[in-house]
């Protein structure tokens, strides 16, 4: 099963599930991911809560690092920086992901929300790279 469609696969994920993510390309460490904006993820000044945002970063991010991973390697945020560069009311937010760098142990990566073409947040991320049992991540790495 390639990347995207694992990361698809309904139930993989039901947080970003919840909130709206949906990725639409994940290659390369490459990947990039939508949102359609909901009231539902308003705070209370009525524009997207920046925990949503927070979340699809993070999803894109490490849905770049998933697609240029070793079989049996998996990763996870060790940290992460996020700019909050406008209020977004409406419309729909995008977010492209790279990889900037990878070592054996630790990959940096970068992402941009863009709402409408608007550039709303950019991030930085560290991420711990593992191998781990694969029961744990059934479904990814096999045919």
């Amino acid at each position: 099963m390639d990347i995207l469609s694992y990361l698809k696969t309904e139930g993989i994920s039901p947080f970003r599930e919840m909130v709206g993510i949906k990725y639409t390309h994940a290659e390369n460490g490459h990947s990039q991911c939508v949102m359609d904006v909901d009231e539902r993820l308003f705070n209370p000044g009525r524009f997207v809560h920046g925990g949503a945002t927070f979340a699809m970063v993070d999803s894109g991010m490490g849905a770049a690092l998933l697609s240029c991973l070793d079989e049996g390697e998996v990763c996870s945020t060790i940290d992460s920086k996020i700019a909050y560069l406008k209020a977004v009311r409406s419309g729909k937010l995008t977010c492209d992901s790279r990889v900037v760098r990878r070592s054996k142990r630790l990959a940096v990566i970068e992402a941009e929300v863009r709402n409408d073409e608007e550039l709303a947040a950019k991030a930085l991320a560290t991420f711990s790279v593992f191998r781990a049992d694969m029961d744990v991540v059934a479904g990814f790495g096999g045919d």
